[in-house]
């Protein structure tokens, strides 16, 4: 039987590096931007879920609409902040995933192009 994890292992050693896509300052930033955009919602739906998980309704007094509106815009905050703290964080890997499709997609497919 082979192990497939072990297969993996021999083929990403073997396999030869590649080198990153070369695309233009604008759109190189764009990715960037979007990607830390959508690692910031990320963290974002990340703290929503997890204070959902804490009881809202025990104590003395009960949370108010204001409240809500507060820990909603502190979430946002600490979402937009929080990422700044990783070190090669969600935000790189998505980048590096975008840049190879864009490259992909922009570089012209083999059937396209004609041999003289």
């Amino acid at each position: 039987m082979i192990d497939p994890i072990a297969a993996r292992a021999r083929m990403s050693v073997t396999a030869a590096p590649v080198a990153p896509p070369v695309l233009d300052a604008a759109t190189d930033q764009k990715l960037r931007d979007s990607a830390k955009q959508l690692e910031g919602l990320f963290v974002q739906q990340l703290f929503k879920a997890m204070r959902e998980t804490v009881p809202q309704q025990e104590g003395i007094v009960s949370a108010s609409a204001g409240e809500d509106m507060f820990t909603g815009l502190l979430d946002q905050h600490l979402a937009a902040e929080t990422p700044s703290q990783w070190e090669g964080g969600l935000a790189e890997s998505v980048y590096r995933q975008m840049r190879g499709r864009i490259a992909a997609t922009s570089s012209p497919s083999p059937s396209s192009t004609t041999i003289r």
